[in-house]
């Protein structure tokens, strides 16, 4: 490293934050630049989701950086899916049948221990309120605006990294500069989403089953609430924009709010005191994926996060990505360090084909969850996947553990694997190949037969395609 080179990182939410505190950790020197107030000193309402689903591939970046064991006492154990079907029964569909748990965190909470972490870094200064309005990509100068002075002041740095989210002025500026060839792609869902909640009950505690990620599958719609520390649930609504019989559009009096959650989720709107208050007031949000290319420029600039890869939140990963997105970045430091080119390189050319693959594993994971959840084949699916999982645990792993629990496993190595084998299962269960004089193993078996099957056609038809 040259003379401790310097770093200037654009936002400082989960994943600058922990960029950040990295890079000081490496040894560079880091300004670390935010639009938002201190959200330790004030309140800050960033219109995004108050709680997320933290797992394995998360916790790999924050072990990175010395972090894991101060991570824990923030986390809620989530052990499945609790689904609540249109009668108001309840089936438990674990994720795992090793045992195998996500957590639910709080957003906010997280980041507060990220900033303290950077405040101990001497190498890291932080500044808010800071808007960036461009970037110089060839030069590593970056301007922002103070919102409170108005003044615009320019940066030097060694290396700029945008951390800065969907709405990424680092990613513009790239998209602006006519130099190289920029893709950019903003996909949008007709369904957006709505934050409501269920408050504690009058002990403190939990009104419903603390250690799952409740799900309301309702089709077209649907509800997932996720448990907080002081026993309150953030629940999220998805539900289409405009079209259909119930959409947030149609939705616009109190009469319909309350018809629509009577029919939908009685036993839910039992749990919400709150809920004309919390659906009037609380913004309606767009659920979109970013697809971009490159993610670099000149040995300058360097995309991270959803500035990159943008997700919808249906396989919980988004920031699980991010967080694996700087492990796999500090790897290539170490093979790399001194030639960011190189690094910036290689960091690409492993990390946007995962990118890409949870990008897309979300948006299907988003369908699964709102319409096959509920549905008798799946749940017998699952049934028999967690019973592969409990009896042979270093044999099987489903779509859904390759994805969240195997952080040695690449995201297009577990998307490929994954949808082979839920294609399987489901052909076996339909086509009644299971019967009920076969063991277990018998069963796992064929489930194996059939995916290796399917996994050797499709690696044919690439042959083929590609001759």
């Amino acid at each position: 490293m040259k003379n401790k080179e310097h770093i200037l990182i654009i936002g400082a939410g989960l994943c600058g934050s922990l960029l950040a505190l990295r890079m000081a950790q490496r040894g560079y020197k880091v300004t670390l630049m935010e639009k938002r107030p201190d959200l330790r000193k004030e309140i800050v309402d960033s219109g995004r989701s108050i709680n997320l689903a933290f797992s394995d591939r998360g916790m790999k970046g924050l072990r990175l950086a010395g972090l894991e064991e101060k991570v824990l006492p923030l986390c809620i154990p989530m052990n499945g899916r609790m689904i609540h079907n249109t009668e108001g029964e309840l089936f438990m569909s674990p994720y795992s049948g090793r045992n195998e748990y996500i957590n639910s965190i709080s957003r906010e909470d997280l980041n507060i221990m990220l900033l303290d972490e950077c405040d101990k870094m001497p190498e890291i200064t932080m500044l808010f309120n800071q808007k960036c309005t461009g970037v110089s990509l060839e030069t590593g100068e970056a301007t922002f605006e103070d919102y409170k002075t108005r003044q615009n002041t320019t940066y030097k740095a060694d290396v700029v990294m945008g951390a800065d989210g969907v709405g990424s002025a680092l990613r513009k500026s790239m998209l602006d500069h006519r130099k190289f060839l920029f893709s950019y792609g903003q996909d949008f869902l007709t369904h957006g989403y709505k934050e409501l909640s269920f408050p504690p009950g009058a002990d403190g505690g939990f009104l419903v089953e603390k250690n799952a990620l409740h799900i309301w599958p309702r089709g077209k719609d649907m509800m997932i609430a996720l448990p907080n520390l002081d026993g309150s649930f953030t629940v999220t609504l998805f539900l289409s924009w405009e079209e259909g019989k119930d959409s947030f559009e149609s939705l616009n009096t109190d009469a319909a709010v309350l018809d629509y959650f009577q029919r939908e989720f009685p036993d839910a709107l039992k749990l919400m005191p709150d809920l004309l208050k919390e659906f009037k007031e609380n913004p309606t949000s767009p659920l979109g994926t970013i697809k971009c290319s490159p993610w670099h420029a000149y040995g300058k600039v360097l995309l991270l996060g959803d500035a990159a890869h943008g997700i919808v939140p249906f396989y919980g990963q988004g920031m699980n990505s991010a967080f694996e997105d700087i492990h796999v970045l500090d790897k290539y430091l170490n093979k790399y360090e001194g030639d960011w080119k190189a690094v910036f390189k290689a960091y690409q050319n492993e990390r946007k084909e995962d990118t890409d693959a949870i990008a897309d594993l979300a948006v299907d994971n988003f369908h699964e969850m709102k319409a096959h959840t509920a549905r008798p084949i799946f749940q017998e699916k699952r049934k028999l996947e967690t019973a592969f999982e409990e009896a042979f645990p270093k044999e099987y792993f489903s779509k859904y553990a390759l994805v969240t629990f195997r952080e040695d496993l690449r995201y297009s190595e577990a998307m490929r694997r994954g949808r082979v084998q839920d294609k399987a299962i489901l052909n076996l269960i339909h086509d009644g190949k299971f019967t009920e004089s076969m063991s277990l193993h018998d069963k796992l078996d064929l489930v194996k037969q059939e995916t290796r099957k399917m996994l050797h056609d499709d690696e044919v038809v690439e042959g083929l395609e590609e001759e």
